[in-house]
């Protein structure tokens, strides 16, 4: 027994251990372990306990080969995947964390193992083999090799999504041992380093300690609807990014003009947020999303597009995080007394052991309570709240360049600027309010000014558009707004109207939405802003660059997006479509000094229209698209709705 000894990786010594070739029994809980060293040895090994540590990884393990019990509880970055990595690896191994795994274990050695191998062969058959002539040259190996490798990774699918980390580990090492076997290519030969994962922070599962055979189980989310008949009738993509013959459902395009189609197919409808869980409701609205941040690690990152394919959603009394290509609810957070209007992602880099820092990502979650809930998602643990505002919280978003500088937009009237602290080791954290800035009604839409994110706040309000300087040496800390802005309005022009969508398009241009029907601006914040001078004059026009033609409808809080890297603008309406404009012909000339105004509308670049959606043989009510959001590299669009449904299409 080694328990409770403070002993880190370090003190492991191998020269040590590899002298005790008898040990059956060892206990190394209570510790600060973050990792195995490969070369303890220990061939006679049987029972290993390392509970209360700080493991990360446990691929170590395969060196003791005689293991038959292991336990690893509350090691918090281990998950379901590092459960099948162990049953795999150790072949001797019957019961783990206290569970007999004997028939799930002979599962995945044997029945898994078979599958993968079977889809393995049949991705080399179909897209690789008839690219390696009969005569091939080392380097031609090598090149087919790296290829291969990478796109079976990605394209081999085999068990839900929680399993996926594992799925990809097994794929690569059955992919590089068929190639060994077939070409003669030895194991690892590739001089060049394989693009690293780090193994630990992908996808964790609902509950990362139960036991495998639960696994089946992740539909108890209600994420599909049941029943439901999609037209058009290709709502699951083939996995194949090879198929390029495949046919696509193509939405209708609003105007012959386009330059593209962009072609993007409806690829899940999820149900996650019910009240209850119960598949009947369509009545709790969903209002906000936002993609996971891609960490320096490659957590959730995904294997083809420089981006994250996980969402965190919220409506009702639940916060959903999603896997935009499986359609998997990866995680669920509830509380029953909440209605959740925003969530917002920060990456913070927290002291997780004695061996160094490192990032993770923490989702902010905020609502009617006017309490924003933190949460660790790697760790699966919901770790403080911050009791913001007395009224409910509209929206909430991240400074850019402060990576714990929080904002919260309340119905009392206030947007307030937090730092919500770093948790230490034992997620103890100090919240502090640094700004109060009063706004003369409620704020929707909040958005910092991205050349100067540090300086100027935009607010899109119940009664206007409004700017704030929030620079934190000025020392005032309740301030009000110091510009608000003018909009044309069907006679002359006003302050007074509800901006419900706010969002920068690049450094420079602000897409606005306001009650006028029908109408989207973008326009100007320098040579908006720089028109103030240093005077005290509060009142601006907005320098209008150009309009959107938009739905007609009167129907408020339909809300906008951009994608900046694109240059894109999505909005939803009142018939459950989305309105997307490629904006990247007009910009150039709108970035110049002297840029003119567009004469006419910008159409929509194309209409995404709501399918066909027949739920337990009935077309759901009304449908309004309260919030529409692309990942960062347009691969995903998520779309949220006023019946309890998220729609996700994939861009073709």
């Amino acid at each position: 027994s080694l328990s409770k000894l403070q002993l880190k990786t370090g003190d492991l010594d191998p020269r040590l251990f590899s002298r005790l070739r008898h040990l059956q029994n060892l206990d190394l809980s209570d510790n600060l372990l973050d990792k195995f060293p490969n070369s303890l040895t220990l061939p006679d090994l049987r029972v290993l306990n390392c509970n209360n540590n700080k493991l990360e990884d446990v691929t170590a393990l395969k060196q003791f080969p005689l293991l038959e019990e292991l336990t690893y509880e509350n090691n918090v970055y281990l998950t379901l995947n590092d459960d099948y990595k162990v049953m795999f690896l150790l072949q001797n191994l019957r019961r783990l964390n206290g569970k007999d795994i004997t028939k799930l274990a002979n599962h995945v050695r044997r029945v898994n193992s078979r599958k993968l191998t079977s889809k393995v062969t049949a991705h080399w058959e179909k897209f690789f083999r008839d690219q390696l002539p009969e005569k091939y040259t080392a380097e031609q190996v090598k090149s087919i090799r790296k290829k291969f490798l990478k796109s079976v990774q990605t394209n081999v699918v085999c068990g839900p999504s929680s399993l996926s980390e594992f799925t990809r580990w097994r794929v690569k090492m059955i992919a590089e041992e068929f190639l060994a076997c077939s070409l003669g290519v030895e194991l690892n030969s590739d001089t060049e380093p394989e693009e690293k994962r780090d193994e630990n922070e992908e996808e964790s599962t609902e509950s990362p300690r139960e036991a495998g055979e639960d696994v089946a189980q992740v539909g108890d989310f209600s994420s599909y609807i049941s029943n439901v008949t999609v037209t058009p009738s290709k709502r699951k993509r083939s996995h194949s990014k090879a198929s390029s013959g495949n046919k696509r459902s193509k939405s209708q395009a609003s105007t012959e003009e386009e330059a593209e189609d962009v072609s993007a197919e409806p690829l899940h409808f999820l149900q996650c947020h019910s009240k209850g869980n119960s598949r009947e409701d369509f009545k709790t609205q969903l209002w906000s999303c936002v993609f996971e941040p891609v960490l320096d690690s490659g957590a959730r990152k995904d294997p083809i597009v420089s981006s994250s394919r996980t969402v965190a959603t919220c409506g009702g009394e639940s916060v959903c995080l999603i896997d935009c290509e499986t359609g998997t609810v990866l995680k669920k957070y509830k509380v029953a007394t909440e209605e959740f209007f925003s969530v917002a992602w920060t990456t913070l880099t927290m002291v997780i052991s004695d061996s160094g820092k490192k990032s993770h990502n923490i989702l902010a979650a905020a609502g009617r309570r006017g309490i924003v809930k933190l949460i660790h998602v790697a760790a699966d643990f919901c770790y403080g709240e911050i009791k913001a505002h007395k009224k409910p919280i509209a929206t909430v978003c991240f400074s850019p360049t402060q990576e714990t500088h929080l904002f919260t937009a309340s119905y009392d009237k206030r947007i307030a600027l937090w730092d919500i602290g770093i948790p230490d080791g034992d997620y103890n954290f100090k919240a502090s309010q640094l700004l109060v800035l009063e706004t003369a009604s409620i704020p929707l839409r909040i958005a910092l000014v991205p050349t100067c994110p540090e300086q100027y706040l935009l607010a899109g309000c119940e009664d206007g558009c409004f700017a704030w300087n929030i620079q934190l040496d000025k020392g005032q800390k309740s301030r009000p707004f110091e510009a608000i802005f003018q909009f044309p309005d069907e006679e002359s022009v006003t302050t007074s109207h509800r901006v419900d969508g706010l969002a920068f398009l690049n450094d420079d241009v602000v897409v606005s939405k306001s009650s006028k029907p029908g109408c989207i601006y973008l326009w100007s914040w320098s040579r908006s802003f720089d028109a103030k001078g240093k005077g005290c004059q509060r009142t601006i026009s907005a320098v209008i660059l150009a309009e959107l033609e938009w739905s007609t409808t009167d129907m408020s809080y339909l809300t906008l997006s951009t994608c900046p890297a694109k240059e894109y603008v999505f909005c939803g309406d009142e018939q459950g479509s989305v309105w997307m404009y490629n904006l990247s012909s007009h910009t150039p000339a709108w970035g110049s000094a002297k840029g003119k105004r567009s004469e006419r509308r910008i159409p929509p670049t194309q209409i995404l229209k709501w399918p066909e959606l027949r739920v337990n043989g009935e077309q759901p009510p009304e449908i309004l698209v309260n919030n529409v959001v692309a990942d960062a590299a347009f691969t995903y669009l998520v779309v949220l709705t006023s019946v309890n449904i998220t729609a996700i299409w994939k861009k073709s």
